[in-house]
């Protein structure tokens, strides 16, 4: 199926039951084990085994509380979000949502914003997991690393979207088997049930200055660091429209991963901070998941930690590509970029494929050639590219919600709770990040340089839109 500009203008604000956005005519190679697992592990990575060391470190505590409040935020997206992707299945998820809702130029906008997010996090989680090698193999320079893994993946995306799947199976398993294996040991130590492990009772919530202990300003930075840990489980709507059902999958993915993510973010945290007092530095140096595995006197925690977090690093490496591909080949299908990368062969956006890793690749180049002026500047532009995509999300559910009750009722097969007020509840608490966003230095500057990315691609898909129309 193709499209171009007129039509996209056309069905932007189309019925349920018109025309609906043009899009790729993709393969249906993944099984419902595939995007359970994609929902699972999609936003399990290295911000969390790592990155959380520093949002404990600044919260305290009450870092359970932070990603209670952001775990409930992320809820009511993928609620939405499978909502609109079980009623209209498609490569380009939410840019599709809100090309419907919106008009044209929010999913250009939504579109783009996410696939430069995905790319620089390609060349991201490479640069991560070579440097993780290169301490196991130093004899081999970091950049053959990234090529070697860059080179892997973009094979791997180049074959049916089954390979895909299998990689992206195995790659969650792994994830998911470590963390319930360290909530499982964790427990038992809490319980006092292990060898030489006292129960710890709740002296580390409340001593060491208390459950917030540097206050609001704390639990604000742990809000912030906790939010964007979350970010990843998109990609599984856009994986749906490749299942075998893609109604079914997505709603059953959304529906099973949810709490249970949840439960892996929020009790991770709560183990380590029951166990471990939050002043520890071994937190934010090693990273918790370390830090209380040594606590605990496993043996070679950090080695195994390395392992789960380098197969964290290559699965969103695989993901990033794919969901990258995806979205470029539905926005070219729609009449929003170049022609020339839009060619499906095999059920494969293939040309796609290569332009993702391509710029993937180029951001791991800038990181060694200029990685003091360019390549931070690309780090602040994805900073809160996120909060932006959600956003779009959340208003293109208000939208559509009213469409589909009044014309198309049998589409609803996930339904958004409490509608409409919990969507407008989502909606004032990404308005209350990005205000808290404002107030903190390092992040008010991602905020200008992700604000300003949706700004000019904004502006380019209006007046796109406004050339469609007068055609």
């Amino acid at each position: 199926m193709s499209g171009n500009s007129a039509q996209s203008t056309e069905s932007a604000d189309a019925r349920p039951s018109e025309q609906a956005p043009a899009e790729p005519t993709l393969s249906h190679g993944l099984k419902q084990r595939h995007l359970s697992m994609i929902a699972l592990g999609g936003v399990i990575g290295a911000g969390l085994f790592v990155g959380s060391g520093t949002a404990i470190a600044a919260a305290g505590p009450s870092i359970i509380l932070a990603y209670a409040i952001s775990g409930a935020l992320v809820m009511l997206v993928m609620r939405m979000l499978g909502e609109m992707a079980a009623a209209y299945p498609a490569s380009g998820s939410f840019s599709v949502h809100a090309e419907r809702g919106i008009g044209p130029w929010a999913g250009f906008t939504a579109g783009w914003s996410f696939w430069f997010l995905l790319c620089v996090a390609v060349g991201l989680e490479g640069i991560g997991a070579a440097g993780i090698v290169h301490g196991w193999v130093p004899g081999v320079p970091e950049w053959a690393w990234v090529a070697l893994f860059m080179l892997l993946f973009t094979v791997t995306n180049l074959s049916a979207v089954k390979n895909f799947g299998e990689f992206e199976f195995w790659f969650a398993a792994l994830k998911v088997g470590a963390i319930v294996i360290f909530l499982v040991i964790g427990v038992l130590a809490i319980l006092g049930v292990l060898p030489d492990a006292e129960a710890p009772g709740m002296s580390n919530l409340t001593g060491h200055g208390g459950f917030m202990p540097n206050g609001t300003e704390g639990l604000i930075v742990g809000l912030l660091a906790s939010v964007f840990a979350y970010g990843g489980l998109e990609t599984v709507t856009i994986a749906a429209a490749e299942s075998e059902h893609p109604v079914q999958g997505v709603a059953k993915a959304v529906r099973t991963a949810m709490w249970r993510i949840a439960l892996f973010y929020v009790g991770s945290m709560a183990v380590v901070v029951v166990l471990l007092p939050w002043t520890a530095k071994e937190i934010p140096t090693k990273g918790p998941y370390v830090a209380t595995l040594d606590y605990l006197g496993v043996p070679a925690a950090g080695q195994i930690m390395n392992v789960v977090i380098l197969v964290a690093l290559l699965s969103a490496m695989n993901a990033n590509i794919y969901g990258a591909s995806r979205m470029a080949s539905s926005l070219v299908a729609r009449g929003m970029g170049p022609k020339v990368i839009g060619k499906v062969t095999g059920g494969v956006p293939r040309a796609a494929v290569l332009m993702s890793a391509v710029f993937g690749f180029v951001c791991v180049l800038l990181s060694y050639w200029r990685p003091d002026d360019i390549f931070a500047w690309l780090l602040n532009t994805i900073g809160a590219i996120i909060l932006v995509v959600w956003f779009f999300i959340a208003v293109s559910q208000l939208v559509l919600r009213r469409k589909l009750e009044r014309e198309a009722p049998e589409k609803l097969v996930v339904k958004m709770w409490a509608y409409p007020y919990l969507t407008i509840l989502a909606l004032v608490g990404m308005v209350a990040v990005f205000v808290l966003m404002a107030r903190e230095h390092d992040t008010r500057i991602q905020l200008y340089f992700s604000g300003g990315l949706a700004i000019i691609l904004a502006a380019v898909g209006y007046a796109r839109q406004k050339m469609a129309e007068k055609n």
